[in-house]
């Protein structure tokens, strides 16, 4: 976005996006002056402000006796398949519709946490969330509106659980969360689990305003089943069978309830 008078004479921090610390820079340079060369995905800033990504290859120029005279630095603009490659990983491991975790990625997530389990001897847990008599909502008010909903539990369900939680959905009205390091008791570890259970139930038995312009609300309240693991004592789809099950125990109990598996 320079003119060449703007840039002629300058040095490259002219271009510098602060997305990079200094260990990157440090390091970009002594490869340059070990093997001559460097290349690499880096992101630059244009003279209008925008960050952006580029391919970018220095290769250092050497006169006659081996001296480094000049730097030349080759780059191509990657915005778009940067773009294209965050879109994909999004449909691969992203609900579309809600933006969680789908069931491909919570499944991977799910595996991480029963193997930091087993060095923390930690118990963890996962709650199975189905709403109840979604359908109706759908039969009533059409999909969109029952799309809408979605969104609005997905967002209740994010903003209610830690920040190192993981909040999925699993399709339909199903979403599932995984809490990691409850606690080293197995007592204490169903307590929280079933507080942060009792604690989603709560938030999603509040009214939804689905239309803004309108007075009407929705309600809908949710079953949870609860399950604990712990390291790899159990198989992940033993554990997802748990949580499922107990979620169909909260459904007998007369929905609206948690329910924690016996194990």
């Amino acid at each position: 976005g320079y003119e060449s008078e703007e840039a002629i004479g300058e040095r490259p921090t002219l271009l510098k996006s602060g997305h990079h610390d200094s260990n990157f820079y440090t390091e970009m340079w002594q490869t340059i002056q070990r093997d001559g060369f460097w290349q690499g995905e880096i992101w630059n800033r244009r003279k209008n402000g925008e960050i952006y990504p580029e391919w970018l290859t220095i290769t250092a120029v050497r006169d006659l006796k081996g001296h480094i005279r000049n730097y030349v630095g080759t780059f191509s603009d990657i915005t778009r398949r940067v773009a294209d490659e965050t879109e994909i990983r999004n449909l691969a491991f992203y609900d579309p519709l809600t933006g969680l975790a789908n069931r491909r990625l919570l499944t991977d997530r799910l595996s991480h946490a029963f193997a930091k389990s087993v060095r923390s001897r930690s118990y963890g847990a996962l709650l199975f969330i189905d709403l109840d008599h979604f359908k109706e909502l759908n039969d009533t008010m059409g999909h969109a509106q029952g799309d809408h909903l979605l969104e609005l539990v997905a967002e209740r369900l994010s903003t209610n659980v830690r920040e190192e939680d993981t909040c999925a959905r699993f399709g339909g009205d199903e979403f599932v969360i995984l809490l990691e390091e409850l606690n080293l008791d197995r007592q204490s570890a169903a307590n929280t689990a079933m507080l942060i259970a009792e604690k989603l139930r709560t938030a999603l038995n509040a009214p939804y305003k689905l239309q803004p312009d309108q007075t009407d609300e929705w309600h809908c309240t949710p079953s949870i089943g609860v399950t604990l693991f712990l390291g790899h004592d159990q198989e992940i789809d033993n554990v997802l069978s748990q949580a499922d099950k107990a979620l169909y125990e909260a459904k007998e109990a007369g929905r609206n309830t948690v329910r924690l598996a016996e194990t």
